[in-house]
């Protein structure tokens, strides 16, 4: 299909909140051809999630898919990808856990937010269905980052201390020079 644009942070509409999806629309044709432009536009980014209104579609559409050679996580293990329509997180594990999170509207900066350590999403998959998942840990984070994404949210408001927003390539001087 097509790779889209990701807006950045600045653009008003990443502070806006995206629309349901009513559920009759969800198999049609444009919401298929939506599918497919967000999945090569993630692939192309090197990204591990991507919502809809990154790429300036107030829906509430998210893909998640971790791969297993990740360059932007490394760490992380592979997932299934996850198409989610009109999703809604419950907390299981309110446990706060840190990670160090990147965003395709935020490139080349890393912030340390805390989340919740386990969630469980219910929502709608591409056939309509009604589907529920339960995910810990750094799978966890990425679920509730790009979910924030659907109501305007992005990780730096959840960020308890901006002094633990770096830049990427800082990051990685800083972990070399500990390494010595």
């Amino acid at each position: 299909m097509a790779i889209k644009e990701i807006l950045k942070m600045g653009n008003p509409l990443l502070r806006q909140e995206a629309d349901l999806v009513p559920l009759e629309e969800i198999k049609t044709d444009n919401l298929k051809y939506l599918v497919e432009d967000m999945r090569d536009t993630l692939e192309y980014s090197g990204g591990i999630g991507l919502a809809a209104p990154q790429i300036g579609v107030l829906k509430q559409l998210v893909i998640i898919k971790i791969p297993e050679d990740s360059e932007r996580y490394p760490e992380s293990e592979e997932s299934e990808e996850f198409i989610l329509f009109n999703p809604v997180i419950s907390y299981i594990d309110k446990t706060l856990q840190g990670f160090w999170e990147g965003c395709l509207s935020i490139p080349g900066l890393r912030g340390f937010v805390e989340r919740p350590r386990k969630i469980r999403v219910d929502y709608k998959n591409e056939d309509s269905l009604e589907c529920s998942i339960e995910v810990e840990d750094f799978q966890a984070t990425v679920f509730q980052h790009e979910l924030d994404h659907l109501f305007g949210f992005l990780y730096v408001d959840r960020m308890k201390d901006i002094q633990t927003l770096v830049f990427e390539e800082e990051m990685q001087n800083i972990y070399e020079q500990k390494e010595l």
